[in-house]
């Protein structure tokens, strides 16, 4: 009964924390912001991008209430056509830079977000944007006005994910809602306890750079987590917000890209093996164990152990829900798949930690 007990009083505290987390997560607002005067720089790195950075690029020139904003779009080495794209799009509407060769010690992203960082010397506040992310005509005007307001030097407000992955995208959301005080994160200076989603960064340039930027990141597969917490090392705040109602991301238009992408990140999202194993061992024990003994249990005449184990599935399910209606996202039925999604990414983390013994992870044509 013990091991029906556990998972229920634990997914208890864990459905409060995630409502209590839901209440108080920053959102992007509705309505016309106020016009922004400082100087706004919009830095977008780009490796074979023509078959998406279209409706990413035109939404950037439609950007309204901030005055002075400038563009910088970086090719690194594509052999698509995107420059020629970017180029038939905007013409002179942007700065767009050939990217250098890849340094050694460097990895891609990384290396283009710094050279896009020194080509916009001149702003105040940085945002950096991927080809997928598309932003609403005041998206830029909320974001910047939030980093100010909030005191943060770099804000992470995460888009609404659509496309590819209806059981898995929203994970990020949930395990951040779910096990991450977010308003002790903005208070703490411990950089352990930071989180950020590499989609849509706005940063604060005085305090980016005395982090020492994506420079200080450069060989880190999960930049966005990297440049958060060196960000607090050198005496900065880093804050998430919800941006669903500003900002859309198509991340992945097929299966086979999903879990070529999540692959390639997932073994770097723990301290270790052991540590991935724990961690994905406590998740299958929360929430997949309650809902595959809950039938079992009824069937085989345990019918109040099978009345806990139901209860237990509904708290899961039930933060699962929490969390997409406070990100935008899609409730019903995805919720009530919840325990497939924790063996998915179980078994998705367990690829990720093997293809990197082999030395077999690749991105965009590179070898990580």
């Amino acid at each position: 009964m013990w091991l029906i007990l556990l998972p229920l009083a634990a997914l208890t505290a864990l459905t409060v924390h995630t409502a209590i987390n839901a209440a108080l997560l920053r959102r992007l607002g509705p309505g016309e912001p106020a016009e922004v005067t400082e100087r706004v720089a919009v830095l977008l790195p780009l490796r074979n991008e023509a078959d998406r950075v279209t409706p990413c690029l035109e939404a950037l020139l439609a950007q309204r209430k901030v005055r002075h904003l400038t563009i910088h779009v970086l090719d690194d080495g594509s052999t698509d056509g995107t420059a020629e794209l970017v180029r038939s799009l905007a013409g002179d509407k942007v700065e767009l830079i050939a990217g250098a060769p890849l340094p050694e010690g460097w990895l891609g992203k990384p290396h283009a977000c710094h050279q896009l960082a020194e080509a916009a010397a001149e702003a105040d506040i940085l945002s950096f944007v991927d080809a997928d992310v598309i932003l609403g005509p005041h998206a830029l005007a909320r974001a910047a006005t939030m980093l100010r307001e909030t005191g943060t030097t770099l804000l992470s407000p995460y888009p609404k994910i659509t496309g590819t992955g209806r059981l898995l995208q929203p994970m990020l959301q949930w395990s951040w809602l779910t096990f991450l005080p977010l308003r002790l994160m903005e208070r703490s200076a411990r950089p352990s306890l930071a989180a950020a989603g590499g989609q849509w960064l706005v940063a604060d340039r005085a305090g980016y750079a005395r982090s020492g930027g994506h420079a200080a990141v450069r060989t880190e597969i999960l930049e966005d987590i990297a440049l958060a917490r060196q960000i607090k090392r050198t005496g900065g705040r880093i804050a998430l917000a919800d941006a669903s109602r500003h900002a859309t991301c198509h991340m992945y238009s097929s299966w086979r890209g999903l879990t070529a992408g999540y692959t390639k990140s997932l073994w770097a999202s723990f301290g270790s093996g052991p540590a991935a194993a724990l961690v994905v061992v406590l998740l299958l024990f929360l929430y997949v164990l309650p809902a595959a003994a809950a039938p079992i249990l009824a069937v085989t005449g345990f019918s109040r152990a099978s009345l806990v184990a139901l209860c237990a599935y509904v708290l899961a399910v039930t933060g699962r829900a929490i969390t997409a209606y406070a990100t935008g996202g899609r409730a019903w039925p995805d919720a009530l798949a919840h325990p497939v999604s924790v063996i998915l990414f179980g078994w998705l983390t367990a690829r990720s930690f093997a293809l990197r013994r082999r030395g077999a992870l690749t991105w965009r044509g590179r070898s990580l």
